[in-house]
């Protein structure tokens, strides 16, 4: 390779044992939802796949349960962000790793409509150059997201060494991740899990859904009612099992209590109305993000083994919001 020549971003998938056995293009497609099938074939055949370190043959491959898979992708034209100075809220920081409180609003690596103004590019700045190549030139370091508009805690690696580690770990679901959401109703019972599958929309490839059993992925999500504002709405802890795209916001909407302010899983009927105060419904209906914090993150440190646990408070915006409900709704 030359100097300056852009570099191929490679993209690590862990193989589940509900998907042992399927074809590789189709795991890869579940796994890696911005790459469409028909271009997951192609770098197939072009070698730019590896099964535990062995090329792929086929897009029929088989993988078996634990199997690590690798994607190589070619970069486009020019691929690498640019280290910009974005303010970031460090938690933690060693020489492995680093935790990050991500204010809402800031996406968490380039891609389509935000090639710039991102975590990455902030933590390229930050982490300065050898930071660059970690787990793949446009997602250096990132080994997990959150969604743009959910704040709260984020780890990101500053070695491969950790970086598989992790990936690994987020595999494993060893990750401890709690959130704090606020709801549309109360849930009931005040305390349960919900178990489906979750995959992308057949009616809007932008959204995800609870589809059936074989059609996407186990999601596993545990919640737990903190406070009521009557029969309007409530806030919910939430913790997860699973890691799935939109997993919190499709099963708090699937067991019928979305998030307030979610643009995409959120339907105001008339009967949710009602039971707000005309102040509280419009405070609510005008709160410009899905209500939902990364308040808890914990796991064991790579490198020196030690179980770090990290809490990050509610933001003002969501305090804020509460602050109206208990005023404005009768419990």
């Amino acid at each position: 390779m030359t100097a300056g020549e852009p570099i191929s971003e490679t993209h690590t998938v862990i193989v589940e044992e509900a998907q042992a056995g399927g074809r590789l293009d189709r795991i890869l497609a579940d796994a890696l939802p911005d790459l469409s099938r028909s271009r997951l074939k192609a770098l197939i055949q072009e070698g730019r796949v590896r099964i535990d370190e062995a090329e792929a043959l086929s897009p029929s491959a088989k993988a078996s349960a634990g199997s690590v898979i690798e994607v190589d992708v070619p970069p486009p034209d020019d691929p690498e962000p640019q280290p910009e100075d974005i303010p970031l809220t460090i938690v933690f920081e060693d020489p492995h790793l680093l935790v990050i409180d991500k204010q809402a609003g800031l996406v968490v690596h380039p891609g389509a409509g935000n090639p710039t103004g991102t975590l990455v590019n902030g933590l390229l700045a930050h982490c300065g150059g050898d930071f660059a190549g970690i787990g793949g030139v446009k997602r250096p370091g990132i080994v997990h997201r959150i969604d743009k508009d959910t704040s709260g805690l984020i780890v990101v690696a500053k070695d491969q060494t950790t970086h598989v580690a992790l990936v690994e770990a987020f595999a494993a679901h060893t990750i401890r991740r709690q959130y704090a959401a606020i709801v549309i109703g109360a849930p009931y019972p005040p305390k349960g899990e919900v178990r489906t599958s979750i995959g992308r929309s057949s009616s809007d490839r932008k959204r995800m859904a609870v589809v059936a059993e074989g059609r996407g992925k186990s999601a596993i999500t545990h919640y737990e009612v903190q406070k009521r504002w009557g029969p309007a709405a409530a806030l919910v802890h939430c913790r997860l099992e699973t890691g799935r795209t939109h997993q919190i916001r499709v099963h708090l909407a699937h067991i019928g209590h979305p998030l307030v302010g979610d643009p995409i899983y959120t339907r105001w009927t008339t009967e949710r109305r009602k039971a707000f105060s005309p102040a509280a419904l419009e405070s609510a209906q005008s709160f410009p993000r899905q209500a939902l914090h990364a308040g808890w993150l914990g796991f064991q440190h790579p490198v020196t083994g030690e179980e770090m646990d990290f809490e990050s408070p509610l933001p003002d915006d969501l305090n804020t919001l509460i602050s109206v409900f208990d005023r404005q709704i009768r419990r």
